[in-house]
C-alpha cells in the first residue's frame, strides 16, 4: 500500500474522532473559564483534557505530514490544519469537516453548493463565536477598567463584532483581547461575505433559470 492510500485511510478513520476531540476541547475550555468555583481537582482535569486534545491533533498532523512526503508544501496546502494546531481556539472548525467526510462516504453531497456554503458558514460562526467569546471574557473580565465583565457581555460583543456593526460601549481593552478582536473581525467579514455572496449567486441562478424557462414573447 502506497503512502497516499495510507494517508487517505488514516484521514478517513480519524476524521470523526478528531471532531469529537474538538468538541471535548471546547467543552473543557468553557468549563475551565466559566466555572470559577470548581475545585482544583476538576480544574486540573479540564487542563489535562485540553492537553490531551492538543496531543491528538499534533499526532494526527505529524502522521499526515509524514505520509504526504510533501514537507513544506503540505504545510502550505493544509493551512487550516496548521492553524488548528497552532491556535487551539480554531479547533472547533474541525467539526465542520465531518459533514464533508460523511458526504464522501455517500458518494455525493446531499445539499447544493450554495446551501453547503451557508451551512458551513453558519456552523463556523457559532463555534468560533463561542470560542472567541470565551477567550475574550477570560482576558478581559478581571482587567482594571474593563467593559466586558461577564460572559454575557462577551457574547453580546461577539455578536456585534461578527455582524460588523460594532458596539462602542463594550470593547476589549487588553492587548491580547484586542488581538483576538482583530481576528474575530476578520472572521466575521469573511463569513458574512461568504454567506452574502453565495445567497446573491443563488438568486441570480434562480432568476436566470426562470428567464430561460419562460416561453418566448412573454
Amino acid at each position: 500500500m502506497d503512502d497516499d492510500s495510507r494517508k487517505a485511510r488514516w484521514e478517513q478513520h480519524t476524521e470523526v474522532p478528531l471532531a469529537v476531540a474538538s468538541l471535548v476541547f471546547l467543552a473543557a475550555y468553557a468549563v475551565r473559564i466559566l466555572a470559577h468555583s470548581l475545585p482544583d481537582t476538576w480544574q486540573d482535569l479540564c487542563l489535562a483534557v485540553l492537553f490531551a486534545a492538543w496531543a491528538l491533533f499534533a499526532v494526527d498532523y505529524a502522521v499526515r505530514w509524514r505520509l504526504s512526503r510533501q514537507r513544506l508544501r503540505f504545510v502550505r496546502t493544509h493551512w487550516l490544519d496548521t492553524l488548528v494546531l497552532l491556535l487551539p481556539l480554531l479547533r472547533p472548525l474541525r467539526v465542520v469537516r465531518v459533514y464533508e467526510a460523511v458526504q464522501r462516504r455517500h458518494g455525493q453531497p446531499r445539499l447544493a453548493l450554495h446551501a453547503r456554503v451557508i451551512v458551513y458558514a453558519g456552523l463556523s460562526t457559532v463555534l468560533l463565536g463561542f470560542a472567541g467569546a470565551l477567550s475574550v471574557y477570560h482576558e478581559e473580565h478581571a482587567a482594571p477598567g474593563a467593559t466586558i465583565r461577564t460572559f454575557g457581555d462577551a457574547a453580546w460583543w461577539t455578536c456585534a463584532t461578527f455582524a460588523t456593526v460594532g458596539y462602542g460601549d463594550v470593547a476589549p481593552i487588553t492587548p491580547l483581547g484586542r488581538l483576538i478582536a482583530v481576528g474575530m473581525m476578520a472572521i466575521g467579514l469573511a463569513l458574512l461575505g461568504a454567506v452574502t455572496g453565495t445567497f446573491a449567486s443563488w438568486l441570480l441562478q434562480v432568476f436566470t433559470r426562470e428567464d430561460d424557462e419562460r416561453p418566448p414573447g412573454i
